[in-house]
């Protein structure tokens, strides 16, 4: 391939928008696709012969092999090519469904098209999604939001559509027919030409380039990121430096705190995309109406995904995109908390508004807040970290709200338990965003009390001296302990 340009910083459109648009095309294949598994929810119950529980073990599987193998999709978009990992990943996905039509047992389906299908979603999902972030930054909220409305258009129209297949070619013949269509994602990662930015360029440590790289490289060295996918005369010194500048944010506070709110907000959301169709089910609803509450749900979870990216690009919000997305969880907190008393189509229409919409919501400020978090230069890396922390508790929170089911004889265990977990992960971050902004204030307010100014020394240090008086001993030790610093 000839050498990429390097660009200044994210070009904010041209070619960014066939990225957003491959984008688009891999979140209808992966994540509309693992929500319309809950429509074969009741025909793979009815099928094999088995419980809420072990049936919703699939769904469950999906959705933790997409996430807990985020990080794998991540490692090789960054080492290998985006475009190898996409249409890797469509392959693998692909050959899940398939082997999934053939299956005789709930074990095979586990491993077809839960293992299978999901380490193929994995590969896609966090890739596309970091390849927005790169192409766009004043606009970047827009453009995740349109990307993102993939997964809400896909719903509403695959939801539908894949009843109307069951109906026709039985549940096997569904899954062969969607394991042809998740092929589109080796298209989409055809469009995923990668750019570089001057802000990724990491230069190596004055010891690594002295002791590590030959003479024939070090005049290229300025040129060359550390993070090259061969690394072929580097030593096991430089690959440790290399993986920690990818992972340095792990320490950062404000990533700790967003990691312990992603665990409650993905055990919150999960249940409800296997459960709705069966509790609609369960009260009454007939089956074309309840693949339409799943269609409802997609289709305003677009509108979700593009006003709410298109407020949050706004100048009196963009600094306020944390408290946006938190807003947006913890109205889907309430929605779960209100869901049992709905038991008929005319009250789970207004539902499937409104869960739909705030879905879409958080869903498109997710790579957004965590942009902000950590910056553009590691976004590829956070994402697969904070996807791979969706994996646990998309794998437990299906089978444990079956669990409830089953050991209840109602929903609404199950529901209150999810609508809870998002309203804490909302709580969460709102009480450790307003403890952040207290010690920052408390702390201007203490500096302008001892009257403290700041220097920049020109080594990049920074000196804090205090309007007091100072003896001439004190002086000439500031002056020494500063000189000795910037020889070091």
């Amino acid at each position: 391939l000839p050498p990429r340009a390097r660009h200044p910083g994210p070009p904010d459109g041209g070619w960014g928008w066939m990225i957003v648009a491959g984008c688009f095309l891999v979140t209808i294949c992966t994540r509309a696709v693992t929500r319309c598994i809950s429509i074969f929810f009741v025909e793979f119950q009815a099928y094999f012969g088995q419980d809420y529980a072990r049936t919703a073990w699939i769904h469950s599987i999906v959705d933790c092999a997409t996430m807990l193998c985020a990080p794998l999709g991540s490692l090789i978009s960054n080492h290998v090519s985006c475009q190898v990992g996409i249409m890797l990943g469509g392959l693998l996905a692909s050959a899940g469904l398939i082997l999934g039509s053939f299956a005789t047992s709930l074990e095979h389906l586990y491993l077809s098209l839960g293992v299978l299908t999901g380490l193929g979603f994995a590969l896609c999902y966090s890739p596309a999604i970091a390849m927005v972030g790169k192409y766009f930054n004043k606009r970047k909220a827009l453009a995740y939001g349109i990307a993102m409305s993939g997964s809400g258009i896909g719903t509403f129209i695959l939801a539908p559509v894949v009843q109307l297949l069951i109906e026709q070619f039985s549940w096997r013949g569904a899954l062969l027919i969607l394991g042809g269509f998740v092929l589109n994602l080796c298209v989409c990662g055809a469009l995923m030409r990668p750019i570089a930015l001057k802000e990724d360029r990491k230069t190596a440590p004055e010891f690594l380039e002295q002791d590590y790289v030959p003479k024939a490289q070090k005049r290229d060295l300025k040129q060359t990121s550390v993070c090259s996918p061969l690394i072929k005369a580097w030593s096991h010194e430089c690959l440790c430096y290399c993986s920690w500048k990818e992972y340095d944010f792990l320490l950062m506070p404000g990533f700790m705190v967003l990691a312990v709110s992603v665990l409650f907000m993905a055990y919150g959301c999960s249940p409800l995309f296997v459960y709705l169709v069966p509790y609609a089910l369960s009260v009454g609803v007939s089956h074309h109406q309840a693949a339409f509450l799943m269609s409802i749900l997609g289709v305003i979870d677009i509108v979700g995904n593009i006003t709410f990216g298109w407020l949050t690009d706004r100048r009196c919000l963009k600094k306020h995109r944390h408290f946006c997305y938190l807003f947006a969880v913890g109205m889907d907190g309430l929605c779960c908390l209100f869901l049992p008393v709905l038991q008929n189509f005319p009250l789970l229409v207004p539902f499937s508004f409104t869960f739909g919409y705030f879905d879409g919501a958080y869903v498109t400020l997710i790579p957004v807040v965590t942009a902000d978090v950590v910056g553009t230069s590691s976004l590829s890396s956070a994402l697969g970290v904070v996807y791979f922390l969706h994996a646990i508790p998309y794998l437990v929170s299906p089978p444990v709200a079956g669990w409830l089911v089953d050991t209840t004889g109602s929903y609404t265990a199950s529901f209150l338990l999810c609508g809870f977990s998002m309203i804490f992960s909302s709580m969460l971050l709102c009480f450790a965003r307003l403890a952040k902004k207290i010690k920052r204030t408390h702390l201007r307010s203490l500096t302008n009390d001892t009257g403290t100014k700041q220097h920049i020394w020109t080594n990049g240090a920074i000196a804090y001296s205090v309007t007091a008086e100072l003896d001439l001993k004190d002086v000439e030790f500031l002056a020494a302990d500063t000189n000795s610093y910037s020889n070091r």
